[in-house]
């Protein structure tokens, strides 16, 4: 029954990042975000939440909405601090939302550091980091044509 679990978060995770990177209205978005966070909560699937998060930081930046986060828990900052795949998710939904708001500094912030977590991570495997690349080539592009010391990128 736990593969039942892991497939539903697999699937409303990856039905969210569709609606996000599709067009949907945000408010839908952020209606099913907080569901699945919920979800994932409840189950106490900590990585899915913590991937989603990011992802709900993303629409309620780009709504305009100033929620406060739920608090976090101690196991949740140190997963924060250590997994790369939370931490490169997290980083590259700073880029990106970034991007969208073209600041360039936050944007170049979250490139390198997003850029620094990809060299050493298993994480790469999965297909969202995959589809990650796509994008960060986009918010580096971007940064590169704006800063003066365009050759490190």
């Amino acid at each position: 029954a736990s593969g039942d679990i892991i497939q539903a978060a697999l699937n409303i995770s990856l039905n969210i990042l569709n609606m996000f990177f599709a067009g949907e209205n945000l408010q839908t978005t952020r209606e099913k975000c907080a569901e699945a966070v919920n979800f994932l909560d409840e189950r106490k699937m900590v990585i899915f939440m913590m991937n989603q998060q990011c992802l709900q930081k993303s629409v309620l930046k780009l709504i305009g909405t100033v929620e406060k986060p739920n608090s976090t828990s101690a196991e949740e900052e140190n997963i924060l601090a250590t997994n790369n795949s939370v931490r490169t998710s997290n980083y590259f939904q700073g880029a990106f939302t970034s991007f969208m708001f073209r600041s360039y500094d936050d944007s170049k912030h979250y490139a390198e550091k997003y850029l620094d977590c990809i060299g050493n991570t298993w994480a790469n495997l999965l297909v969202q980091h995959a589809f990650h690349a796509i994008y960060i080539g986009l918010v580096s592009f971007w940064v590169a044509r704006k800063s003066k010391d365009w050759q490190q990128w």
